[in-house]
């Protein structure tokens, strides 16, 4: 009986061969592995070498823990980010549980689709436009406007606003504290 993690994990590692990423994000035209794929298609070998797969949320982490049950443990993690929105969040679980295990198992994958939305939110913050409370005349822009009907009347938060402005604190403040006439 193997006694040591890291020869289990060695010929773990030799038998995985290649995984299938086996599900297309029709946004950017690329494949990735789905969790729950990349996980049926691992089960059967941490099953056979006596491993045991954990995925646990901790203290703002997305963990992978990797337990031999004869003794030992390794783990792979990554701090969650600040999100409030529930499906924005599950998400960034699901792709960092989906990272930590590829990198605790040290698979062989490109990043098609993280590499390319991250390019594609940079290209966005650079060309958001600013948000301005005040025009040259100091009365309240339309953007503004705009926007605080859209938090006030469609439940909007300044997140949602965020994602399209640019906002400096004044304005921001002012977007949660106007009132509208």
């Amino acid at each position: 009986m193997e006694k040591n993690i890291h020869n289990k994990l060695f010929k773990l590692q030799l038998e995985i061969g290649s995984i299938s990423k086996d599900v297309t994000n029709p946004f950017y035209k690329s494949k990735y592995f789905d969790i729950n794929s990349l996980i049926g298609q691992l089960h059967p070998l941490l099953e056979k070498h006596g491993l045991l797969l954990l995925q646990p949320i901790e203290n703002n982490e997305v963990k992978s823990i990797i337990i031999d049950l004869d003794g030992g443990s390794v783990e792979s993690s990554i701090n969650l980010p600040m999100i409030q929105d529930p499906q924005k969040l599950g998400s960034a679980i699901t792709y960092f549980r989906r990272y930590t295990l590829q990198s605790l198992l040290a698979l062989q994958a490109e990043d098609d689709d993280g590499n390319k939305a991250s390019k594609a939110a940079a290209i966005k913050a650079f060309y958001k436009p600013k948000l301005f409370y005040k025009d040259a005349t100091h009365k309240a822009t339309k953007e503004f406007l705009n926007c605080q009907e859209a938090i006030t009347k469609r439940g909007k938060t300044i997140d949602d606003i965020k994602e399209h402005y640019t906002i400096d604190k004044e304005t921001e403040n002012k977007l949660l504290n106007f009132k509208l006439n």
